[in-house]
């Protein structure tokens, strides 16, 4: 836990969200992470305030070239959003206490459903890069938890229940969305590790054998402190590169950035729909 232990967590949480809504006074229902391959969305979102992330204490500062570091307030498809431009990773330095704060202060904004997108190298061979892919579970080979230390009783309780990390009714309503707008949506399960660096052929092996369908190196902790606070969850990936241990080729940042940004309308497409649907 970060320094000032669960009292300490929670006042920085509050203090968060009292700055944010000193900017604007929307309660925000969804709450989105724009990773890699969502910035685009940005641009569909009619903004009330757009605040750096050092205007707000206790935020960090993304290291990612490709990740921006703003909160916007807003309403996309008709409804109230606030969503994250950037996210935190454990291979910045970060401990995942602060990679996960974002998600605690949007919940004491007032959102109750979060979106999370990703870029993640492809185990499935019968998948293909660009494809985009439905979250339906994950593992978490991080080697933490963002829930280590104490617990405030008034965040969420100390042993969470996961048989469901992502809402399968939010699966439901992708599923619909992709159908009608002819997406192809996989889904299966994403498994997160540390990074910085790629796997190796054996690493993908292991990966593929324990029942991983693409590897990434976020999300999981985000979405274990959303569960925590009683957010319902929906997770897309987009796979930006082959990870066949057989075939297995060098992959680069900036092919991964392209594949992503090729695939950025559809996804842009299929979390639009789905806020709009939201009941």
């Amino acid at each position: 836990m970060t320094q000032g232990g669960a009292e300490g967590l929670l006042g920085r949480v509050r203090a968060a969200a009292e700055t944010i809504r000193s900017r604007s006074g929307l309660r925000p229902r969804v709450a989105i992470i724009l990773g890699t391959g969502l910035g685009g969305l940005v641009a569909e979102i009619e903004a009330e305030a757009v605040i750096p992330y050092e205007e707000i204490p206790g935020f960090s500062v993304p290291t990612v070239e490709s990740h921006s570091g703003r909160l916007l307030l807003g309403r996309l498809s008709g409804q109230p959003v606030v969503a994250l431009q950037g996210r935190f990773h454990r291979y910045e330095g970060y401990s995942l206490q602060q990679v996960t704060f974002p998600v605690r202060v949007m919940r004491e904004l007032g959102a109750d459903i979060l979106i999370v997108s990703n870029a993640c190298g492809g185990m499935n061979p019968m998948w293909d890069v660009g494809d985009l892919m439905l979250i339906a579970d994950h593992i978490n080979l991080i080697g933490d938890n963002p829930l280590i230390g104490p617990n405030p009783d008034e965040l969420g309780p100390r042993f969470p229940d996961m048989s469901e990390p992502y809402d399968l009714e939010l699966q439901r309503l992708a599923a619909e969305v992709a159908t009608r707008e002819r997406l192809i949506l996989r889904r299966g399960v994403y498994v997160a590790v540390a990074g910085p660096n790629l796997e190796t052929r054996a690493e993908y092996r292991f990966l593929r054998l324990i029942g991983a369908d693409v590897v990434g190196m976020s999300t999981v902790p985000e979405v274990i402190v959303a569960r925590h606070a009683g957010m319902r969850v929906l997770g897309v990936s987009i796979i930006t590169d082959s990870c066949l241990p057989d075939a297995l080729r060098p992959a680069s940042v900036e092919e991964i950035i392209r594949v992503a940004g090729e695939a950025e309308p559809r996804l842009t497409t299929l979390i639009k729909e789905v806020v709009a649907r939201l009941g």
